[in-house]
């Protein structure tokens, strides 16, 4: 008896949401069977709050395990900047973070050349109990405040640390697409 009614509340559960995804135009999985994850994905989608300087796109809205980011800083040394970032979702999700890329080359002490990004939540901070506006905000917070004592650009950050005046003109140059310290740089801004 205890085996049907979890049965029970599983299917009402995929029901929901399903239900919840096509209210706000995103399609059901193409089969019946919704996991977990898909499940915590729309969730998470649906309670998204965030500034106006972020944005969310779905390039293919039946999947959203896909979608990208886009970050306009409002202030910070990489203000007017216009970020790109690919947000890809697996299976276990939220056991597992999301996996986050820059589609630009920065200059940034916290983002490789490769897009890689070093953030703590991330990584070894990850908890099931963040959702994906926690992840969001905190990549913001990376473009508002970057973080020289972790980073992945060891240039960039030994720059920041000894001579910020430098360290924003590379920045600047940088968002223009021009060579800084022998590496070329996408322009970025808006």
């Amino acid at each position: 008896m205890l085996r049907i009614r979890q049965l029970q509340k599983k299917k009402q559960e995929e029901a929901e949401a399903a239900q919840m995804a096509q209210s706000h135009g995103i399609s059901p999985v193409a089969t019946n069977r919704v996991n977990s994850a898909h499940i915590r994905l729309q969730k998470d989608i649906t309670e998204l709050d965030l500034p106006r300087s972020i944005s969310v796109q779905f390039p293919n809205p039946a999947d959203i395990s896909y979608f990208e980011i886009t970050i306009k800083p409002e202030s910070g040394y990489y203000q007017h900047g216009r970020f790109r970032f690919a947000v890809s979702v697996n299976e276990n999700f939220p056991i597992d973070p999301p996996k986050i890329k820059c589609l630009q080359r920065i200059y940034h002490p916290n983002i490789d050349l490769e897009g890689n990004i070093c953030l703590n939540i991330l990584r070894e901070d990850w908890s099931p109990a963040l959702n994906l506006n926690s992840v969001i905000i905190g990549l913001n917070f990376l473009f508002l405040e970057p973080n020289p004592t972790d980073p992945l650009n060891k240039t960039a950050a030994n720059v920041l640390k000894k001579t910020p005046e430098v360290f924003r003109s590379n920045v600047l140059n940088s968002m223009r697409g021009h060579y800084v310290d022998d590496g070329y740089y996408d322009n970025v801004l808006r």
